[in-house]
């Protein structure tokens, strides 16, 4: 297979070209939060350093989020995704919506202890990978979500995923004021500026996502910037809006 670089993924950008022959794995359904704070003069953003021992994106700095779970789908909510957010989300997939809003909130608890949710006894019997998110008094909520952006890993590389970014107010979605903690996953976690960010290790699909990120706190209304689709084709990478 050959991959021709130059992308929103690529580490350099310089229109190489790569020859594999290794089979092109498929992509994970993933989703990423990205929490945004005003209680300052410039608004910030939630984020950590991935483990240097990760085989994706090791000592990167990103957003708390991971991998779609089957369960996740079928957790109960206080509240659903607004119609306009559920509708984006449901471009080109079979899985149900609401189950990427759901897994951005339990990978968020996760991997820094935050909780999005409202105080509420948890609705019926956990899964296993809620059951510490329910002893915190906590039910999800996912009413505060704006859908900004999609993106696929590219094939060229050996894990792949296909991410959904979320936005959301942190003061609107988190239960409490408790500060992040570091864990297994992320460290160094910290609420940055976006210029602050822009000065990070970050990989590029997550500089693109500030980017966006930026262009949503310009508008009265986040939604009118209709979310990035970033992708492969078999022309090459491909950029459009949802």
């Amino acid at each position: 297979m050959t991959v021709k670089l130059g992308s929103a993924y690529d580490k350099e950008g310089d229109g190489d070209v790569i020859q594999t022959d290794r089979p092109t794995p498929r992509p994970r359904d993933a989703a990423t939060l990205i929490l945004v704070r005003r209680d300052q003069a410039q608004p910030r953003l939630l984020m950590g350093k991935r483990s240097g021992g990760h085989d994706f994106m090791p000592d990167k700095y990103v957003f708390p989020g991971g991998r779609v779970d089957t369960a996740d789908g079928r957790v109960p909510s206080v509240s659903e995704l607004r119609r306009s957010v559920e509708s984006k989300l449901a471009h080109k997939t079979r899985r149900k919506p609401r189950a990427f809003g759901l897994t951005a909130i339990r990978e968020t608890f996760e991997e820094t202890g935050l909780i999005v949710g409202r105080p509420s006894d948890f609705p019926g019997s956990p899964a296993a990978d809620w059951e510490k998110y329910a002893a915190q008094g906590a039910a999800p909520c996912l009413k505060g979500f704006t859908f900004i952006g999609r993106a696929i890993t590219p094939p060229y590389r050996p894990k792949r995923f296909d991410a959904r970014f979320f936005m959301a107010e942190a003061e609107d979605v988190l239960i409490d004021e408790r500060p992040p903690v570091d864990g297994a996953e992320l460290h160094d976690l910290q609420w940055v500026t976006l210029a602050d960010a822009m000065a990070l290790d970050l990989p590029n699909v997550t500089r693109f996502m500030i980017g966006e990120i930026g262009e949503r706190l310009k508008q009265r209304d986040p939604e009118a910037v209709r979310p990035p689709f970033l992708r492969w084709t078999p022309s090459g990478h491909s950029r459009d809006r949802i």
